[in-house]
Formats: C-alpha cells, structure tokens, sequence
C-alpha cells in the first residue's frame, strides 16, 4: 500500500512508481555519502526500502529512504532536497511525515547518520547516541569509487 500527502504544489508519496531514479542516481552520485554510487546499487537500495519521494507536479525534487521492519527498527538514509527547492520547510516536512507514518508507529529504535544536518534531525526528535559505546560498524566509504575504477 502506498501513501500520500499534499502541502499546496508539493506532494510526499511513498509509491515508488513515482521515483524518478535518474534524479535521484544523480543526486545520491554526487552527495558525500554517496560520491559515485552506481545507479543499480541505487535501484536496488530502493527497491528493499520504504521512499518517501518529494514531487513538485510530477517532478521529483527530493527523497528520504528508511530501511526498516516496520516493527522495531528503522533507519533513516538518502534524505535530500535539491538545491532550487531549499528553504521552503519541505525537510521538515519530509520528516514529519516519515516519523508519523501510520505503518511506523511504535518503533522501539530510529536511527540516522549526518555529517551537518543534526539541527534539521534534533526537530523532528533525533538526539545524539545515549549509549555509543554499544554500537559497532564495518564502514567502506570508498566502495563505489573503488568498485568504478575496477
């Protein structure tokens, strides 16, 4: 079942029909979390997470993708607006429709990682780690740039 929410010409969709994946490939290749990410890679993130894509009309202006159970556990990924429509609430916006999506309520964990947007995420809730030394990562931030050069 997809959702969607209307703010004057902006809509939130979470049918992902509607992902324009040329726009977001582009984004997500030059985004520093991202830098060089294959479009198949992007497909295939997509396909086995929850998108909430940002259309202005039938353009796609922004996405945030959660990877989630729908039960205890969600992770928050690839959120962006593009640049001409900044400013305008739309992030905000984003996020309170993610974080109140009927299908997610009772979560016992959300997650995200941000390099310089944690005042847009302590808005909608999000808060440093209470317990950092619990959590562990294998992290490979240059594995698109490696697997493009093979």
């Amino acid at each position: 079942m997809s959702y969607e929410w209307q703010r004057g010409d902006y809509t939130i969709s979470t049918d992902k029909k509607r992902l324009d994946i040329t726009v977001i490939h582009s984004f997500l290749t030059q985004a520093y979390w991202s830098i060089g990410i294959p479009r198949e890679t992007v497909e295939q993130a997509l396909k086995h997470s929850l998108s909430f894509g940002l259309y202005k009309g039938q353009e796609q202006i922004g996405l945030a993708r959660l990877v989630t159970d729908y039960t205890t556990f969600a992770y928050l990924a690839d959120v962006f607006i593009l640049e001409p429509y900044r400013g305008r609430g739309l992030s905000k916006w984003l996020l309170e429709v993610i974080t109140t999506h009927p299908e997610l309520q009772g979560l016992r964990r959300w997650l995200l990682a941000t390099k310089d947007a944690h005042g847009l995420y302590k808005q909608s809730g999000f808060v440093p780690l209470r317990n950092p030394e619990r959590f562990m990562e294998i992290q490979d931030p240059n594995i698109y740039i490696r697997s493009s050069t093979r």
